[in-house]
């Protein structure tokens, strides 16, 4: 946008091209102007970064100094009950080439269509299913358990409501996914949230702020306003010591993101003279946010991933709800797919053993009720853990599955709170700033189905919930109720005037007689190994999709591909193994990544044993 690169550009200017209704930042407008690319070169970074941070300066001071501008962002907000429009998610880099992927596959003629064994019907599976299928090839997809999703799976209880797995959200910068939502004709079944994140004050119970994202304002400059226009969280001085360290993210990319692998936030935030403060407003949230983890054992590069995926993307940031559960509103449109282009989809078809041959290659699946699945190639789209108890003896010596051993899942819980009347909650994700909650929404607020006027109905993130999470209390062994009575106890700070003292839960003691929403029942789900833990040096252990037997692909959200470990990062490391299988087919073999030194060298003293399987 012009108005940021122009010498000339004043705040006058600026601010001018506002409308005229200038009582919410929602309504906010930017003059629409030609935007390049330019900016993605290195030596633009350098010259438009400091100027686009004094201009975010001025029009973050002049919006200050002019308080009719900008309405309180903190405060008990009012249910909003609103759904926004679709943003424009396809203008990106990323989401063109997730869009030419794709088209790889429908314009694909394979030589000699394969039979495909797809081990794990979670969104890894199904995406690599529906890829392979459309390629001309035959998937069949082999599913434990009698729900689809895996991660993302979910189940209605004794009185019909449904069960989620964990609360998730899907982002404008998730462009593999998006291209999914519009390949399968479902981009009406997200529903949009205004631009904005939303946090509640942790030293002021009951009260929220947040960043908005003010519409027509480019990528990154939208999200250092928003943070520049929040006067609650971080001092004016504050902000300016966080810009200096992020910077060589926007000019280096990705290399400078993977070189940080080995620090943890925390250990990142000190080496470059970051105030803790920061790490107690913003980073705590963030981490536990993006993987159930506190900053002192996240790795840096999962956050300057995320932000760098965000950042560099207008609409990056704002978040979708699906408008219901996501077996029959993502999973069944997934499957139909599959199965119109002639594969298969299999329920209840849990894998006893992957049988090998002499040479190590895959001579069938053994399934458990006695059944021998035959095929041309086979993938694995099971979790990391799970699949360490599947691999074959012949396999365990070779370094590329012993880098295994370097990762595992994070434990996470997710909550379901039913409560007697309705909380004066927001329509949005709210980031609890809790030290036992991550994130949660009022899904009677956000989400179609679950819609109630009357009642809320609360799902909550709980984490970190175990020692290697960063917790200090092993929660995946305390008891359901022992896990309710601590999520009251945050509740009653959220929602200080509207929780009632609820003599079954002692954590709510202190409640006032004003507080009358009791808890009509509730459900925990424990996931002992969710997506892989993301601690400091894991990013390195991460398999490519190819692997050294000739028959055998990976697939999965673990596996090496750039969105981390979440919906879109499963959904492309789904596409990616369809791709190694499509490519075979047409005699390119893609390269397995190189394994740690360290593992090569030890591998061949492992001894090797029988697989334990999962029962």
């Amino acid at each position: 946008y012009s108005l940021f690169f122009s010498p000339a550009c004043s705040t006058t200017h600026l601010i001018s091209c506002f409308g005229p209704d200038t009582t919410s930042v929602s309504s906010w407008r930017i003059a629409p102007v030609r935007f390049t690319n330019n900016i993605s070169k290195k030596a633009d970074m350098r010259v438009l970064f400091p100027r686009a941070v004094f201009l975010l300066l001025l029009v973050s001071s002049s919006i200050a100094f002019n308080r009719c501008l900008l309405p309180s962002s903190t405060g008990r907000h009012t249910r909003l009950f609103k759904d926004f429009p679709k943003p424009n998610v396809e203008d990106t880099d990323n989401y063109r080439a997730a869009e030419s992927l794709s088209k790889k596959f429908s314009n694909n003629t394979p030589t000699t269509p394969k039979s495909v064994a797809v081990i794990g019907g979670g969104l890894s599976g199904l995406a690599c299913a529906k890829y392979l299928a459309e390629a001309g090839h035959k998937p069949k997809v082999y599913e434990a358990r009698d729900v689809l999703g895996g991660k993302v799976s979910a189940w209605q209880d004794a009185d019909g409501d449904w069960i989620e797995t964990g609360l998730h959200i899907f982002f404008g910068a998730y462009p593999n996914m998006m291209n999914l939502f519009s390949e399968l004709g479902i981009h009406d079944r997200l529903q949009w949230k205004v631009h904005k994140m939303i946090f509640a004050m942790q030293e002021l119970p009951g009260e929220f702020t947040t960043f908005d994202f003010i519409p027509g304002i480019p990528a990154p400059f939208n999200f250092g306003l928003a943070i520049l226009m929040n006067q609650k969280m971080l001092t004016f001085g504050e902000k300016l010591q966080t810009a200096p360290p992020l910077l060589p993210m926007l000019v280096e990319g990705q290399d400078f993101i993977d070189r940080q692998d080995e620090l943890s936030v925390t250990d990142f935030m000190r080496k470059y003279g970051m105030p803790e403060r920061i790490n107690r407003e913003v980073f705590i949230s963030m981490a536990k946010a993006l993987d159930f983890i506190d900053p002192d054992k996240l790795s840096m590069t999962v956050v300057l991933t995320a932000m760098n995926r965000f950042l560099n993307e207008d609409n990056g940031l704002q978040m979708a709800f699906l408008d219901g559960n996501q077996p029959d509103r993502l999973c069944a449109p997934m499957r139909s797919s599959i199965e119109a282009n002639g594969g298969e989809v299999h329920l209840s078809s849990p894998v006893k053993e992957i049988v090998t041959k002499e040479d190590g290659t895959v001579d069938h699946l053994l399934m458990r009720d006695g059944e021998k699945v035959v095929a041309d190639e086979y993938v694995s789209a099971m979790p990391v853990d799970i699949l360490k108890r599947y691999v074959p003896k012949r396999w365990q010596n070779m370094p590329y599955f012993r880098q295994f051993d370097e990762l595992e899942g994070i434990p996470v819980i997710n909550l379901h709170m039913w409560f007697d009347r309705k909380l004066n909650s927001v329509d949005h994700l709210c980031f609890s700033r809790s030290p036992l909650l991550s994130v949660y929404a009022d899904m009677s607020t956000t989400c179609k189905e679950y819609l109630s006027s009357t009642e809320s109905m609360l799902e909550l993130v709980f984490a970190p919930c175990s020692p290697i999470a960063g917790g200090d209390v092993n929660w995946i062994a305390r008891s359901d109720e022992e896990i309710i009575d601590a999520t009251m106890g945050e509740l009653a700070r959220l929602f200080p005037t509207e929780i009632a003292n609820d003599p079954r839960y002692p954590s709510t003691s202190n409640q006032s007689p004003q507080g009358t929403a009791k808890l009509k029942k509730y459900a925990v789900v424990k996931v002992p190994r969710s997506v892989y833990a993301a601690v400091p040096g894991r990013n390195k252990y991460r398999p490519s999709q190819t692997t050294p037997v000739p028959n055998f692909t990976l697939a999965g959200d673990w596996t090496s591909q750039k969105f981390l470990g979440s919906m879109e990062g499963a959904v492309l490391g789904g596409k990616l193994a369809a791709e190694v299988i499509v490519d075979k087919d047409r005699g390119v073999v893609r390269p397995v990544k190189e394994v740690q030194r360290h593992v090569v060298d030890s591998s061949a003293a492992h001894v090797a044993k029988e697989p334990a399987g999962v029962k």
